[in-house]
């Protein structure tokens, strides 16, 4: 996982000292320009990773490839995920409340079934209609989400009495209806990707059922014609026999992604949450004994005393010493109590041990190397942070350190091209327009990296 945590701003890269997750925001184009805050995202190597392997299977039975989609992490404690065109966002909070893996599975089932079905954009083309037959442009303020989000619950109230008095109440009932049609479309089409995959939908229901407990313990009354989302014991009604009746529905996770997500739960709830709540939930029955182990280290390397977390580490290492994660994260301890030249030797290990080439680790591996200072620590942390980058070019935290290990290079080209890179990487066309003028000059014109930056400023 990775280190230094860096949040993109609005104008600026601001880099703060939260370890272990990298956060990010991803900006929108309207973020972009100065309208909104952009969505707070999450960047952790082993928690993409068991991502991936739940999200693989299910897009191949879609008819998908891995490619079509592009997945994030969101940094929101809440149950909720959402697809916005080819993009699928899911929640830390949906992972951290999930007891089983079939749970998230399910959720990124019924996702991927508005990916197939093109929901976002034909539910797009439904609102523009509705504003033209309403004659103005406020339905999606008045509580219509063109995202969506699983959960769905918010009910259109004051805005929709005040449309109903001037006549624009049916175009938000007809666009909300739509609407929940498309959810139930999605359920479908998320049994039908489970049983293709030979997994239960009882995860499934589980997270409906979760949603129908919290809606009644929020009280008052529901007008279901207002809701985006069907209700969910309907929900729960309309998919039940169908889950049943598959024959994997009794089929149990398997014991190793089990573990993975615990251990997953268990980081999340060390970094996201404060100590206090970390600990309940680490104390928690339903966590395993090996993700209560991991995440109280983690609570120890965040909230006691590095050193002492590195022998709870180690002692993880022992009992799975080819488990990357746990080597990337005594890398991490390491780090941050200001030992870069022994976190070196873990991060290592990390990237040698990982199986899906992530280039984030390797970004870790680059930053440690140039934190041990050294001409030779610098230029092997440059070939990692290019390789790393190279494979992950949203890893925009990289491009800060490779900006920094080629100035300390004698390469003031390169270390601007690379701020270029972040800037533009984390929606900032101005400044990554400006800083690629100023790594042009100095590079031979027609060169790749000249190319690279010719390409940044003509960029709309």
């Amino acid at each position: 996982m990775s280190l230094k945590s860096d949040m993109i701003a609005r104008k600026v890269l601001t880099t703060f000292s939260v370890f272990a997750f990298v956060l990010v925001t991803l900006l929108p184009a309207e973020a972009q320009r100065g309208r909104g805050r952009g969505i707070p995202l999450i960047r952790d190597a082993e928690i993409e990773a068991l991502i991936n392997d739940y999200t693989r299977p299910i897009l191949k039975a879609a008819g998908l490839r891995r490619s079509a989609i592009e997945i994030y992490l969101v940094n929101d404690n809440t149950f909720n995920a959402f697809v916005a065109g080819r993009r699928m966002f899911i929640h830390a909070g949906a992972i951290l409340l999930s007891e089983t893996p079939n749970e998230i599975i399910g959720v990124i089932a019924h996702e991927i079934g508005h990916v197939v079905g093109g929901h976002h954009q034909r539910l797009a083309q439904q609102v523009r209609r509705a504003n033209l037959v309403a004659g103005f442009a406020t339905l999606l303020g008045a509580g219509v989400a063109v995202a969506g989000g699983l959960a769905g619950n918010s009910q259109v109230t004051g805005a929709g009495a005040g449309v109903a008095a001037g006549g624009q109440y049916q175009a938000i009932t007809g666009l909300l209806r739509y609407q929940r049609a498309e959810e139930r479309a999605a359920d479908l089409a998320a049994t039908r990707f489970l049983s293709k995959t030979g997994q239960s939908g009882k995860g499934m229901l589980a997270t409906f059922q979760r949603f129908a407990e919290n809606l009644s313990i929020q009280g008052g009354r529901v007008n279901p014609y207002l809701q985006s989302h069907p209700m969910p014991r309907e929900r729960i009604q309309n998919l039940s026999t169908i889950v049943k009746k598959s024959k994997f529905y009794n089929r149990m996770d398997p014991k190793q992604l089990q573990e993975r997500h615990d251990l997953a739960r268990a980081k999340i709830a060390a970094y996201l949450g404060s100590r206090r709540q970390a600990v309940a939930i680490l104390n928690s029955k339903k966590v395993s004994p090996l993700a209560r182990q991991y995440g109280q280290a983690i609570v120890t390397h965040l909230y006691g005393s590095p050193r002492r977390a590195v022998p709870q580490i180690n002692a993880l290492i022992k009992k799975r010493p080819k488990y990357a994660y746990f080597h990337e994260m005594k890398g991490e301890i390491l780090l941050r109590s200001g030992k870069p030249k022994q976190a070196v030797a873990p991060f290592r290990r990390a990237v040698r041990l990982d199986k899906t080439g992530a280039g984030f680790l390797r970004v870790e591996l680059g930053h440690a190397l140039l934190e041990s200072g050294g001409r030779k620590n610098t230029r092997e942390a440059v070939k990692h942070l290019k390789r790393g980058l190279a494979s992950d070019p949203n890893a925009v935290v990289g491009y800060r350190y490779l900006a920094g290990a080629l100035g300390e290079l004698g390469d003031v080209s390169g270390a601007l091209l690379a701020t270029a890179e972040g800037y533009f990487r984390s929606g900032h066309r101005k400044e990554a327009k400006q800083f690629a003028h100023r790594a042009q000059k100095n590079l031979k014109r027609g060169s790749p990296g000249w190319l690279r930056a010719q390409d940044i400023i003509t960029y709309k």
